[in-house]
This record gives C-alpha cells, sequence and structure tokens, in this order.
C-alpha cells in the first residue's frame, strides 16, 4: 500500500539505520530584504494576529508577506514626504539659504508621513 507521498510522486532514501526517509525538495526562495517596515510588521502579526502569522509561516508565504509591506511603505513613505514638501513650500532654494530650518521642517514631514505608514500599512492587514 503506497502512501500519500508516495502517490504524488514522493520517494524514499533507505538510511544507514534501516530507516527509510523521504527525498525533499524545497523549491528555490527570491531573497527579498526584509527591512524595518517589515520587521514592525512581523511584530504586529505576532502580537496581534498569531493565528495569520502562524498560517503564513507554515504556507512560506511570511517572507514574501514582509517584503511586499517594506516595499509597500517605503514607496508610500516617499511619495507621502515629497507630497508633503511639495504642499508646505519646502525647496531646495528654502536649503540653500537657511540650512537648519529646511531640516527641521523636513523632519517634521518625515515623522509625519512615517506615522501615516505605520497606521496604513504597517498595522493592518
Amino acid at each position: 500500500m503506497n502512501s500519500i507521498f508516495e502517490e504524488r510522486g514522493g520517494t524514499y532514501t533507505l538510511g544507514a539505520d534501516g530507516m527509510l526517509y523521504p527525498n525533499l525538495i524545497l523549491e528555490p526562495q527570491e531573497h527579498r530584504p526584509i527591512g524595518r517596515w517589515g520587521r514592525m510588521h512581523r511584530a504586529y502579526l505576532e502580537a496581534e494576529h498569531p493565528g495569520l502569522y502562524e498560517r503564513l509561516i507554515l504556507n512560506g508565504t511570511l517572507d514574501r508577506h514582509l517584503a511586499d509591506a517594506e516595499e509597500r511603505a517605503g514607496m508610500m513613505l516617499d511619495q507621502l514626504s515629497r507630497q508633503m514638501a511639495l504642499q508646505e513650500g519646502i525647496t531646495e532654494s528654502l536649503k540653500a539659504a537657511d540650512q537648519m530650518e529646511w531640516v527641521q521642517r523636513m523632519n517634521s514631514i518625515r515623522s509625519r508621513a512615517e506615522e501615516t505608514v505605520r497606521e496604513e500599512i504597517i498595522n493592518t492587514l
């Protein structure tokens, strides 16, 4: 009688100890970086949605999910920062005229944009 593994094309190798070991081959995984935003999303999933977190691990899709969140967050942060700077009139001429003012205003924009990214991408499903 064949096992389900054998019915689906699986094979075994006889070990030195007389045991049969399945010949398992993992599919190649693409490597995409998981940075700050991906780690924050992982912590959110682990704390707030442990069932989903475990399911993503068991399906082998957690890294892809986190990398997607990382990319979406990075793009959103860049876009929001540019839009806010444009709306508030922060230009290169301000940077040349008063660097400290430019840095303060850009830091404020970055902080607000990061908060928006956290709320809309990181701390959501």
